[in-house]
């Protein structure tokens, strides 16, 4: 039986090339999906980088997103509910230019399942503030960008 790991990338493959090719595009991969955490990469090559040789702000913004995204697919799959997931907002802090492979880490996998149980049934929006921190572990442990975005789910059902 294929690890979660395995599994969530398949279905981000999936996701990029069926319904957001810009995802698809930045070739991410999943490095450790748990249900507290989820951790992906996105590796620094031409089709990611600027033209100051760094990440482009676009593909960090894809990233935070599908950290975000994936790390709440789970356990909306799980619940067997209608369950529409969408970002009401994003904020982002580039703190220094990431010049590697970024590792976007997000912490709130718990919260998010908590959430999932609130909408099932409920039939209103609920809302929850996602933490995501980008590194790049090949050059330093500093977290080079922050990101805020709300996870906003409903129960379509």
């Amino acid at each position: 039986m294929p690890s979660r790991e395995i599994k969530t990338n398949r279905l981000i493959r999936q996701f990029g090339i069926f319904k957001v090719p810009m995802i698809w595009y930045c070739r991410p991969k999943v490095i450790e999906h748990t249900d507290e955490k989820i951790e992906i990469k996105i590796a620094l090559r031409r089709r990611t980088k600027n033209h100051f040789g760094s990440m482009y702000f676009g593909v960090l913004a894809v990233g935070a997103d599908i950290t975000g995204g994936f790390l709440a697919m789970e356990p909306i799959k799980e619940s067997g509910r209608n369950i529409t997931l969408i970002f009401k907002d994003f904020k982002a802090d580039f703190l220094k230019r990431p010049e590697g492979d970024v590792h976007f880490t997000c912490h709130d996998g718990l919260a998010i399942r908590d959430l999932v149980k609130q909408a099932s049934g409920s039939g209103v929006r609920h809302n929850y503030k996602l933490n995501i921190d980008a590194t790049v572990p090949s050059l330093s442990k500093d977290v080079v960008a922050r990101f805020e975005l709300t996870l906003s789910l409903k129960d379509k059902t």
